[in-house]
């Protein structure tokens, strides 16, 4: 059977922090009802299209999936498993986003009992000063509380999700945040830097021209921040997989994985995206519609043209430290690598920024630079 993922997307949090720009809100019990409801007709009228899958990994993000009753994750879950072909429990990785405060251990012992094996839980600052910049609810008492509560439930694959680049934020500070962390053991790290996003309070504050721009960290600052990751993490024993993303041995995130790599996906709720053979949409992203229509869901459907599957395989591909590999290119389409990229690779490994061998992988310093590096395969521009 063909591998398949699953996403599920919450679109519910007990209020919205100052940086985001997620689809997500606050909402009534109500509406989570509705949604709910809504939801579990999605799963069931699309499910007969995957007949010949496996589902390998599920993924429940948000928003805050957390701040639904534990109940409802289990309906999911348990009509996710009537609907589709697992694999052997041992071997599926289900995951769920937490935020600190939002779990209670019951709640968690809830979460084992419907399967779900790793949490991702969003911590983003151990600083009580940044935390309140963010506007996240939680302390670091509240963190340590939750995470304590999940080791206590039998939870052995933990991600902890961390930001740098803060308004305020020093490189010190930063650095106490990470090692605070790395005490705990997580298996998981994703550290990612700060994106002031348009349409947020953040965009307002601190957006070009703002006030509070200039309290951001200096491009040196934040590439710093960058740079401490990277070496601090690798020497409290966590790899480098993905340009934002460290793990123990044995604990990459394989649902993230599979999107890297371009397997097949299907995501169900809220402006979820999915593809499937090539195939890409997304679902609509007005929450009164999406409960009100639900047989109309799918929009933005797009089917890719070779050159747009080869520049997402090297685009996605070159994120994992592992980089890209010439045969799995060959097998994709029927071609060497070089017949479509050789110019751009020749001068990629020239400036030191890419590796050429069996797999072409990016450089220390082409990671640094990989926005740089990835807008080279675009085929237009060749």
């Amino acid at each position: 059977m063909k591998p398949l993922s699953l996403y599920i997307h919450i679109p519910f949090c007990l209020r919205k922090c100052h940086y985001c720009d997620f689809l997500s809100a606050p909402a009534e019990e109500a509406v989570k009802e509705k949604y709910l409801a809504a939801l579990l007709a999605e799963m069931e009228r699309e499910a007969r299209h995957y007949g010949g899958h496996q589902v390998r990994t599920v993924f429940i993000g948000g928003g805050t999936p957390t701040c639904m009753a534990a109940e409802a994750t289990a309906m999911i879950l348990g009509r996710l498993r009537e609907l589709f072909a697992f694999g052997p429990p041992a071997e599926t990785e289900i995951t769920i986003e937490a935020n600190p405060g939002t779990v209670s251990l019951d709640k968690l012992k809830q979460y084992r009992e419907a399967g779900i094996s790793r949490l991702s839980i969003g911590l983003q600052s151990a600083d009580a000063a940044e935390l309140k910049i963010l506007g996240r609810l939680h302390s670091w008492n509240d963190f340590r509380k939750t995470y304590e509560a999940a080791r206590r439930t039998g939870f052995h694959n933990i991600n902890v999700d961390l930001m740098a680049a803060l308004p305020g934020q020093t490189k010190a500070t930063y650095a106490a945040t990470l090692a605070k962390v790395v005490a705990l053991k997580p298996e998981h790290i994703s550290a990612y830097s700060l994106i002031v996003e348009e349409g947020t309070p953040f965009y307002d504050r601190y957006g070009p021209g703002q006030e509070g721009e200039a309290s951001l960290p200096s491009e040196e600052e934040e590439r710093e921040m960058y740079l401490l990751t990277a070496s601090f993490l690798q020497q409290h024993q966590y790899a480098r997989y993905e340009i934002s993303n460290y793990a123990r041995p044995g604990f990459a995130c394989r649902h993230n994985m599979v999107y890297w790599q371009r397997g097949d996906y299907v995501g169900f709720g809220l402006g979820a995206a999915s593809m499937v053979a090539d195939t890409r949409w997304s679902n609509l992203k007005d929450l009164s519609r999406y409960l009100d229509r639900p047989e109309q869901l799918k929009e933005a459907i797009q089917i890719l043209t070779t050159s747009e599957k080869m520049e997402e395989f090297m685009f996605l591909g070159l994120r994992l430290m592992e980089g890209v590999s010439r045969e799995q290119f060959r097998k994709c389409f029927n071609q060497d690598i070089e017949a479509v990229y050789g110019a751009v690779l020749a001068g990629l490994e020239q400036q030191k920024l890419i590796t050429v061998g069996s797999n072409i992988a990016l450089t220390p310093y082409g990671t640094d630079i990989s926005n740089y590096v990835m807008r080279q395969f675009l085929i237009s521009d060749i």
